[in-house]
């Protein structure tokens, strides 16, 4: 099955072109001809088989067949906030992972222990593009610039928060505290985890605190284990 992104589409298009990115993809490297057939997803549940009526490497324009809107869409909405890791390519294999899984929206969190104070989202989505092609996913994830720790507590989140930390204290697993079919936020720390101040300001601000087990997990392993615990759970 040869998938390609096109965000911009008009559901109710009965012609299309693919970017120039995408033809050159389509015409040169995957040889793709006129009368060959494909499919399009626009990140938003649209998933569209599609003919190439004029295969041309920066404009292939393409004849839309048919059009399945809500294209797999799941039972609930999960929202990671996850510190981004020094070494970038970590981060970048929990994206990857985490699309693949099944995740809706990612924020970047700067908090007091954070090794890495900036992170580029345009490189950063490209690698989550490419995650719901290969995973043949019709909903992009939603990935938010770098923000504060502070900053992001401020804003309004209707469902479950959760901040999973390695303090000593009362902590919950997913599986005893998770309502099921829900709206679900994650807060996932840095190497050094999150100071005690910031823990007490996630649970002043509604957050539950919950433990991924006994490993000491680095912070993209624990950002794709939560990830899979909420997915696996809602099946």
């Amino acid at each position: 099955m040869h998938l390609f992104y096109t965000p911009d589409i008009n559901p109710d298009a009965q012609n299309w072109f693919l970017t120039e990115e995408e033809s050159k993809h389509c015409t040169r490297v995957l040889r793709l001809e006129k009368g060959d057939q494909i499919n399009l997803i626009d990140g938003r549940g649209g998933f569209y088989t599609a003919t190439i009526s004029d295969a041309h490497p920066k404009r292939t324009i393409l004849q839309i067949n048919s059009v399945v809107t809500a294209y797999g869409k799941r039972n609930h909405y999960l929202h990671i906030a996850v510190a981004p890791t020094k070494n970038l390519d970590r981060l970048e294999w929990f994206l990857e992972k985490a699309t693949e899984i099944g995740i809706d929206e990612i924020s970047l969190i700067i908090s007091q222990r954070s090794e890495r104070k900036e992170a580029k989202v345009d490189r950063l989505n490209k690698i989550i593009t490419s995650a719901i092609k290969q995973s043949l996913k019709a909903y992009h994830p939603v990935l938010n610039e770098a923000v504060s720790f502070s900053k992001f507590l401020s804003q309004p989140f209707e469902g479950q928060k959760f901040i999973a930390h390695c303090i000593d204290g009362e902590k919950a697993e997913i599986k005893d505290t998770l309502q099921l079919k829900g709206n679900y936020l994650v807060m996932i720390g840095p190497e050094g985890d999150f100071t005690e101040k910031e823990v007490a300001d996630a649970l002043q601000n509604g957050f539950k605190p919950i433990t991924l087990g006994e490993s000491r997990l680095r912070t993209e392993t624990a950002a794709l284990e939560a990830c899979f615990e909420i997915n696996f759970l809602n099946r």
